[in-house]
């Protein structure tokens, strides 16, 4: 029972790091000012999938800023995290 959820949990996981990667170029893309509506698309399913994990780690750790240019440490605590528990769940 344990391999059927431990499985499941990683390909989880695998889908959530991938979906987060995915939000990553998005939003550079819209940084560089990518056009299309399938910009737009892909960054609002992105970012339903990951804000409900990203906003709670946000609110205590908040995004660096360097000017105009910020660093979103809750982004990198919950990818690096995934990646830490993908590795225990296998």
């Amino acid at each position: 029972m344990f391999g059927l959820v431990g499985w499941l949990l990683y390909w989880l996981l695998t889908l959530f790091i991938l979906v987060m990667i995915g939000r990553m170029i998005v939003d550079w893309a819209v940084t560089f000012q990518a056009r299309g509506d399938w910009v737009w698309k892909v960054r609002r399913v992105t970012h339903g999938v990951t804000e409900p994990v990203l906003a709670p780690v946000r609110k205590v750790l908040p995004p660096v800023r360097f000017g105009g240019f910020g660093l979103d440490l809750a982004f990198t605590l919950v990818f690096i995290a995934a990646l830490i528990l993908r590795s225990v769940v296998s």
